[in-house]
Order: C-alpha cells, then sequence, then structure tokens
C-alpha cells in the first residue's frame, strides 16, 4: 500500500515535471519595458490610465490612444505630474482603420503594444437593440484586429532584437459566460482566439501575445455599468473579485515582461484560468505541472459554480413568477 502510494502521489508527478519542462512552449522569456514604447488603447482612463502610469513609472516611452481628445489631455496632465514623464496621445476611433493607421505611424514603431479599449452593455440579449451588440463587437474585437493590422508591420521590422508584446485586456467574463453579458462575453471570448492564432503567426518575429483577465475594477466605466446591470448579473458577478485599476496594471505588467500568454489578477482569476487552460499555450512548466494536475478538481470546482449561478437564476424566476407584476 505504501509503495503505490508513493508511486501514484510522488514519483508520478516527479516524473511529470521533466516532461513537461521539455514540452511547453512557446519557451520563457523576459519582455524588458524600460526604454522601450509602449502604446495603450483606451489609454485616458480606468485601467488604460493606470497602464500609462505604470509604464511610464517603469521608465518606458509611452503612447495612449482615446477617442477624446479632452479626456486624453487629462491623462496626459496626470500621468506627467505623477511621474514627471511626457506621453504622446493620439485620438481616434479603434474602429476606424484609417485614423488607427495613421495614429500607429505618428507614434512609430511599437514594442509593447496593450490593447484596453473596450465598451460595455449589461443587459439580456433580447432587451438589446442589435445595434448595440454590432458597436460591442465592432470596438472590442474588430477594434483589436485595427489596432494590430496597423501596428504589426513596424513591429516586426523594429531595429532592436529584443522582445516585444502584444496584450489584451479581455475580463473574466471572457473566460466564462455571465448572464447579461451576452454580446460582451461574445467579444471577449473572441479575443482568445485571436490572441492563440496570433502567437502562432508573429512567434517567428519574436513577439509574445498576452491575454488579461482582470475581474470587476473600480473604474468609472464600472459605475456606469453597474447602473444598469440586470439584477441576476448583479447577483452572479457578486461572487467574483474587486480590484483597483493600479493593481490590474501592476500584476497585467509582472505578466507581459514574463511573457504570459495568461495572466490572471486575483485568486478567482487563478482558478478560472487553471480551469479554462484548455489548448492555450503555456511558457511556465511549473503551471503547466499545476494545470495538469489541477485539472480534474478544477472541472469539479466548475460545475460547483455553475451549481451556485443555475441555482441563483432559478430562484429568481421562482419569486417572479410569486410577486404580481405591476401593469
Amino acid at each position: 500500500m505504501a509503495d503505490a502510494f508513493f508511486s501514484f502521489f510522488i514519483l508520478l508527478p516527479l516524473l511529470l515535471l521533466p516532461l513537461l519542462y521539455f514540452l511547453v512552449r512557446p519557451r520563457p522569456i523576459k519582455i524588458p519595458i524600460t526604454n522601450r514604447h509602449v502604446f495603450i488603447t483606451g489609454g485616458s482612463s480606468g485601467i488604460g490610465l493606470a497602464l500609462a502610469h505604470r509604464a511610464a513609472a517603469d521608465g518606458a516611452r509611452v503612447s495612449i490612444m482615446a477617442r477624446s481628445l479632452q479626456k486624453l489631455e487629462e491623462a496626459k496632465n496626470s500621468v506627467k505630474n505623477s511621474t514627471g514623464v511626457e506621453v504622446a496621445i493620439f485620438a481616434a476611433d479603434v474602429r476606424d482603420y484609417d485614423a488607427v493607421k495613421k495614429a500607429v505611424d505618428e507614434a512609430g514603431p511599437i514594442d509593447v503594444l496593450l490593447l484596453n479599449h473596450g465598451v460595455f452593455y449589461a443587459l439580456e440579449l433580447e432587451k438589446m437593440e442589435l445595434s448595440d451588440v454590432k458597436f460591442t463587437i465592432d470596438v472590442n474585437l474588430m477594434g483589436c484586429l485595427n489596432m494590430i493590422k496597423a501596428a504589426l508591420p513596424q513591429m516586426k521590422n523594429r531595429k532592436d532584437t529584443l522582445p516585444a508584446s502584444i496584450a489584451f485586456v479581455s475580463s473574466q467574463a471572457g473566460q466564462v459566460g455571465i448572464y447579461g453579458y451576452v454580446a460582451y462575453s461574445a467579444s471577449k471570448f473572441g479575443l482568445r482566439g485571436l490572441a492563440e492564432a496570433l502567437q502562432q503567426e508573429v512567434i517567428g518575429d519574436n513577439i509574445h501575445v498576452s491575454l488579461i483577465f482582470p475581474p470587476d475594477t473600480d473604474t468609472p466605466g464600472l459605475v456606469e455599468e453597474n447602473k444598469r446591470k440586470p439584477e441576476l448579473t448583479k447577483i452572479i458577478a457578486a461572487s467574483s473579485g474587486f480590484m483597483k485599476a493600479d493593481e490590474v496594471a501592476q500584476k497585467a505588467f509582472d505578466g507581459i515582461r514574463r511573457g504570459s500568454f495568461i495572466i490572471s489578477c486575483n485568486l478567482e482569476g487563478i482558478a478560472l484560468s487553471l480551469a479554462t487552460s484548455g489548448l492555450s499555450p503555456q511558457r511556465s512548466f511549473l503551471m503547466a505541472f499545476v494545470e495538469v494536475i489541477a485539472a480534474g478538481i478544477m472541472r469539479i470546482a466548475a460545475l460547483c459554480f455553475q451549481w451556485n449561478w443555475y441555482g441563483s437564476i432559478e430562484k429568481w424566476h421562482k419569486q417572479r413568477k410569486c410577486t404580481p407584476q405591476s401593469t
């Protein structure tokens, strides 16, 4: 009995580690930020502004892009006052490829492209206008494709030989679907497929792709979002954590420096990433080991979450049926 226990719980994991060290691809990498050009979309507020502060404090040359020139000017002053660094600003809509291309060309070759822009409507699909669905997907998904298409030629032809990065700020709603997030989750799930395919295309150019999965984050956008969220969305979303924008920015740059494909921001995010690792690339053989060992356990945990969420949905619908509706 003791021999069987030793073989299963000690020997097999020890044999698994060298196998995973051989298997993991892409290989580990270190991506410097200091003295590199960091270009951030949606950089005028929220997580984007926090990323700009973090990049400037780390010694990067920073460019930020957003639609509102006034907000960009305010963000520029904010970064200058806190870090002493002068950031470049570009007003453009990510849906407009020509405007995006012009901004990227003016900014110059990019070393770290941080795609942070995004819009959000928390509403059941039946109640959403199709124009709002299209707007969400055009900004969140097509906007990223426009930015990458515009920036990639110069990124591939950069003069230095240091590794470069393309990082997407997704959402935990891009890892698991949530009630009321139909259009938003569709756009954020799309980023994962984009990122996985893109990494294969650009790895030969020493460009490394990251997906950042923050939870609900204390931003002006969240304040507005919470005013309109369906009741069930609030109930289900409450099971996740809550973070400050500067905390997310720190986690993001820590992960980008390591070249991590998946960047989780809190404990719930780590659990989600383990549960949804699937066929995504993994640079760390230690994290690959955890993913393999935890796969069965995380599936049980995922089923527990679904049991809780669907229980909340069933309870909510029962209460509505029992409560007379006002006319």
